[in-house]
């Protein structure tokens, strides 16, 4: 009685661990989800295995942690999810030239790590979220070719590692830094 206890315990354990061990390949199956991937493009994505780190499409560090996210050009379609923002150590989080649809998620703003955020070409609405000001580590941010409304957040524009940005061709209103990142942005006149 008190071996098979035992080996309840420990299988509770691992299975415990595991959860907790998992909760970036949980966030990313809750992507997969919310995505419909005609071309099975995340047939790889099998929330069963310990992490994420062999799956299609995702690299990680020497730590088994995700870094980078890459589903540009892949005919997917459906909505981005919050859980994305418990990607802590992602750097790159490429989706452009899918048919995204929906709003971008306010706790991709937690993604400290985060140096691109490619969204292009795609169908998102909404505003951009203030909390993307918080992406210090941020370089390249291209939204263009949506349908994002509303102002550009102010807190882009102290971002001083942004280099690139594109909002061109959505529906946004307000005035246009001109500060930081945003400098040397040619405007039609």
């Amino acid at each position: 009685m008190a071996a098979s206890s035992w080996i309840w315990s420990l299988s509770l354990a691992i299975t415990l661990g595991l959860v907790n061990g998992n909760s970036e390949g949980d966030a990313l199956y809750t992507l997969r989800r919310s995505l419909s991937d005609p071309d099975n493009v995340l047939q790889s994505w099998d929330p069963t295995l310990v992490n994420p780190c062999t799956w299609f499409h995702i690299t990680c560090n020497q730590d088994n942690r995700v870094t980078r996210l890459d589903l540009g050009n892949s005919n997917l379609s459906g909505h981005l999810v919050p859980e994305l923002g418990k990607l802590e150590h992602l750097q790159y989080l490429e989706l452009y030239k899918n048919n995204i649809q929906g709003t971008i998620p306010s706790e991709l703003g937690n993604l400290k790590s985060l140096i691109s955020l490619d969204l292009y070409n795609n169908n998102i609405s909404g505003t951009i979220p203030s909390s993307l000001g918080k992406l210090k580590s941020l370089v390249f941010l291209r939204l263009n070719d949506n349908r994002l409304n509303g102002p550009i957040p102010r807190g882009l524009a102290v971002i001083s590692t942004l280099k690139v940005v594109d909002v061109s061709n959505n529906d946004l209103c307000g005035t246009i830094p001109t500060s930081g990142p945003f400098e040397h942005i040619p405007l039609n006149k």
